[in-house]
């Protein structure tokens, strides 16, 4: 007798439980109408403050871009390194575009992680979320921030960063503002960065259509299909559908332009994941557009398992971004 595939992956109890609580809040912060309670998901999204004084081995300074949009990034700085040489690190968290920021505990962790073990100078970006503000809001202020590390020498940059190793990188949300940004600094002349990497871990992509994974883990924690739906009507201009070509990248109204300097990619899926079947098409579409991209898959792991360091692949991640790194690194 021919058994169906696990639905959810086989997790310590108490991170199960601490996802069901995650995915609690995040449905009830979600108005019917629209809109987002944001007293209510403070009770989970606690924020981190910065440390001038080295915090597990990592500097860590909030830096203003334009105060009339609150766009600011958080700056990490490894302390314990001996390279000569950081390469940078532009990173955009998740939440559907609608959830958390640059502070958020859950994606501070990351970018120290990411700081201390690459290494690396990590600046995670306070963009403006929706449905306050729709598209392109993120991807301006990501484009924006971009353009400031070219052109200004602000207090707390260290000495060691090369901004001719600069790399985009993103989780689900962020992964795509990660490739918008990139398809934009593709046309921009800057003084003195170069791009030569994006780093896309389960970017949130989709479409209309509905996917074999999509269907067989509809109720999937976390990012559910209906919650998919919700974040995209909540991003996207009024009366657009999911085959908006930031959604359905290489869907139907694509463009069929990346330009000539889209960087090499590197794609992380989830076994689990509802949208492992677009990432995969979205790696596909890469490759026939002849830009370079490596996929890496992870079987039993869950859409957000990146934020957990007890799961291996966690730890498996972050090698695969260092190798990465240092093969674009050595191509230059």
């Amino acid at each position: 007798m021919t058994q169906n595939p696990p639905s959810s992956p086989d997790l310590p109890c108490k991170l199960r439980f601490y996802l069901f609580i995650l995915s609690f809040v995040l449905h009830t912060a979600r108005r019917s109408n629209g809109t987002v309670n944001r007293r209510f998901m403070k009770l989970l999204d606690s924020e981190a403050s910065p440390s001038n004084k080295p915090n597990n081995r990592v500097k860590t300074t909030d830096i203003m871009v334009d105060p009339s949009r609150n766009l600011w990034f958080r700056l990490y700085v490894p302390t314990t390194t001996q390279a000569t040489k950081l390469p940078v690190i532009l990173y955009f968290h998740g939440g559907g575009f609608v959830f958390f920021s640059a502070n958020s505990s859950l994606f501070e962790d990351i970018c120290k992680r990411l700081a201390l073990k690459l290494p690396a100078v990590v600046i995670s970006v306070n963009y403006r979320l929706a449905p306050e503000h729709r598209y392109p809001s993120p991807f301006e202020d990501g484009f924006d921030v971009l353009k400031f590390l070219d052109t200004t020498n602000f207090e707390g940059l260290p000495s060691n960063i090369d901004v001719g190793r600069c790399f985009l990188a993103g989780d689900s949300a962020g992964g795509n503002i990660a490739h918008n940004v990139a398809i934009m600094a593709g046309v921009h002349e800057f003084s003195k960065m170069k791009l030569i990497g994006v780093i896309g871990i389960q970017p949130f992509f989709g479409g209309e259509e509905r996917t074999e994974s999509e269907t067989r883990l509809k109720k999937a924690l976390i990012l559910s299909s209906e919650i998919s739906d919700w974040y995209w009507k909540a991003f996207l201009p009024a009366g657009s559908d999911r085959d908006h070509p930031v959604v359905n990248v290489f869907g139907p109204r694509w463009n069929g332009i990346l330009g000539v300097n889209f960087p090499a990619s590197i794609v992380f899926t989830g076994g689990f994941d509802p949208l492992q079947d677009w990432q995969k098409r979205y790696c596909d579409g890469l490759k026939k557009a002849g830009k370079q991209v490596y996929l890496v898959e992870y079987p039993n792991s869950f859409h957000g398992f990146y934020c957990f360091p007890q799961l291996k692949e966690s730890s498996l991640l972050i090698e695969e971004v260092k190798d990465f790194i240092e093969k674009q690194s050595a191509a230059q």
